[in-house]
């Protein structure tokens, strides 16, 4: 069965979004990208900083309400739709619930054949990336090397600690399952 959805999962700074983009670029058919990045750049300011919402700690920690919660998993249902439409989907997550965000992404994926990848970074190397990055609270990358992956079962997993984005796509891209037929047209 061809591969309909790759998800990404790791730590912040880890390197997943320049995985994604050269996931892109080497895999044979278009696939679309999205990001946990993008759902809260969607949601309104006042949900940023709220209980209710998502609060970005001074120390780098997270912590998500009920509201984003509702809306994460709206994303999730919607993502997930478009992938049983046809369109081959590449997902750029933070699993801060660890075995329990795989398991959301795991119902919402029903029925869709999924490559589960985890990206691994030294909490070392991932902090000193976050350093040089203006949209990062400093503390993130370091907080969340371990935890995001805790409990937390892939098919392929790649460290970026040594190895540059695009080596870990093509490793990625190794284990994705071709379409049998092309895809139907419109």
């Amino acid at each position: 069965m061809a591969t309909q959805v790759i998800v990404l999962n790791g730590g912040s700074s880890a390197g997943k979004s320049e995985i994604v983009r050269h996931l892109q670029a080497v895999l044979p058919r278009p696939w679309l990208a999205f990001g946990v990045d993008s759902l809260i750049e969607a949601m309104p300011v006042s949900m940023r900083a709220s209980s209710a919402g998502i609060e970005f700690a001074d120390d780098g920690g997270i912590d998500v309400g009920p509201g984003f919660m509702a809306l994460q998993t709206a994303w999730m249902r919607g993502i997930a739709a478009m992938a049983h439409a046809g369109a081959p989907v590449i997902i750029d997550d933070v699993f801060l619930g660890g075995a329990a965000t795989q398991q959301r992404w795991r119902t919402a994926l029903t029925g869709l054949t999924v490559l589960w990848t985890g990206v691994r970074c030294d909490s070392t190397v991932a902090a000193e990336r976050e350093r040089t990055r203006a949209d990062r609270i400093p503390g993130m990358a370091v907080s969340q090397a371990r935890i995001v992956h805790e409990g937390v079962h892939y098919d392929v997993e790649v460290d970026t600690t040594h190895t540059d984005s695009l080596t870990c796509a093509e490793t990625i891209a190794d284990h994705v399952q071709p379409p049998d037929r092309p895809l139907p047209p419109e």
